[in-house]
């Protein structure tokens, strides 16, 4: 992690003034994208840069690294980290609408057909499961087993009691599972009025 704090502060300043538009830095920025593949790190500001490049220089553009860009952009919705990514890539839009609509048993299947997108890019399912389940958390109150099971990624069953202890959801004895009380995430507010001097003052003064 020091490293990669190094890296990025290097292309913090590579990327400064006239710099951010040289094509010549790609190769340094492509290794900087490598980097945050393997490490799980993500860089909003830097990644960008590099698919502007890419359409500006068709020349130098790699399928690789657009889509590992992408993916990790994908990685951290419902935030809106992939709306300066310009999609480039079509098959990772269609990921990224499914997992926007909460098809999330048809972006696992999607996702198996285009696995070799994943090439590179470290920890990414657990990564999009971190996405789901807080989308799960607030939806539902209880659910079968079999279809949470399929939510996150067609889990086994001891994949999944890792993640029922990560969000504290527990199982009954009828297979389904508790998530939460809906109750619980109610949180009505009393609106408070604020009448200040001068309001009252101006009352008065209507009436008088």
């Amino acid at each position: 992690m020091v490293i990669f704090e190094q890296m990025r502060a290097n292309v913090g300043m590579l990327l400064q003034g006239i710099n951010r538009n040289n094509p010549e830095k790609l190769a340094t920025l492509e290794c900087y994208v490598e980097m945050q593949a393997k490490d799980t790190a993500y860089d909003l500001e830097a990644n960008p840069v590099v698919l502007k490049l890419y359409q500006s220089n068709p020349a130098f553009f790699q399928t690789t690294d657009t889509a590992q860009i992408q993916l990790k952009a994908l990685t951290n919705l419902p935030h809106t980290n992939f709306t300066p990514c310009k999609c480039m890539i079509g098959q990772i839009l269609y990921l990224k609408g499914l997992l926007e609509t909460s098809l999330f048993q048809a972006f696992w299947e999607a996702l198996d057909e285009n696995v070799d997108l994943l090439e590179g890019i470290t920890g990414f399912e657990d990564s999009v499961r971190m996405c789901i389940c807080p989308v799960v958390g607030i939806t539902y109150q209880h659910i079968d087993h079999w279809l949470l099971a399929e939510m996150p990624g067609y889990l086994s069953d001891s994949q999944l009691k890792v993640w029922m202890r990560k969000y504290t959801w527990r199982a009954d004895e009828s297979q389904q599972i508790f998530i939460c009380s809906q109750e619980e995430n109610i949180k009505p507010k009393n609106p408070v009025e604020k009448i200040d001097f001068d309001s009252v003052s101006s009352i008065m003064a209507f009436f008088q």
